[in-house]
């Protein structure tokens, strides 16, 4: 199959189930979130330490391109721009990073968008998200991860857990 098609289908079926859990998420509720003190970072888990550390290198590191309160570069964040490269997006509850599980989120903060998409077979995918491997550590890039989620109301983290927790048992 072609690359553009496999580009196509994989971006259809993301908006896709963000506008389906977008619409099936929104309770309305501004509920404070909840940090997991005692959960390992590596599992994803949310623990202080780590949300301290992470909002100093999100601020350093990613606040350029995702905005200083996660807001996203552009409100207008779904659409490419002239260059055919999607803005960076929200990390807020309004955004997408949400939908999806612990791993994707860190190897896409890892590797960066096209090599991430290269590694899984698609050549010619243009992502203006970069590669952090050289910059932060694993832990600094799960903290950065745990920052993020920590500020996500409560209904929303346990829908992305529940997401990490499908993709860990392979469903």
């Amino acid at each position: 199959m072609n690359n553009w098609i496999k580009v196509a289908i994989l971006a259809v079926g993301l908006v896709g189930i963000g506008i389906w859990y977008g619409v099936l998420e929104d309770s309305g509720s501004e509920e404070s979130a909840t940090v997991e003190k005692d959960s390992p970072i590596i599992s994803g888990g949310l623990y202080l330490a780590s949300v301290e550390q992470g909002k100093s290198l999100y601020a350093e590191n990613c606040a350029s391109c995702h905005g200083a309160n996660l807001e996203g570069q552009t409100p207008d964040w779904k659409r490419p721009g002239p260059d055919g490269i999607f803005p960076a997006p929200p990390h807020d509850r309004s955004g997408h990073t949400w939908h999806h599980d612990d791993q994707v989120l860190f190897d896409y903060t890892k590797l960066g968008g096209s090599n991430l998409m290269k590694q899984n077979g698609i050549e010619d995918f243009n992502s203006g998200m970069p590669g952090f491997e050289e910059i932060l550590s694993d832990d600094e890039i799960w903290a950065v991860l745990n920052f993020i989620k920590s500020t996500w109301p409560n209904h929303i983290q346990e829908q992305q857990r529940q997401r990490t927790a499908v993709a860990r048992s392979g469903g």
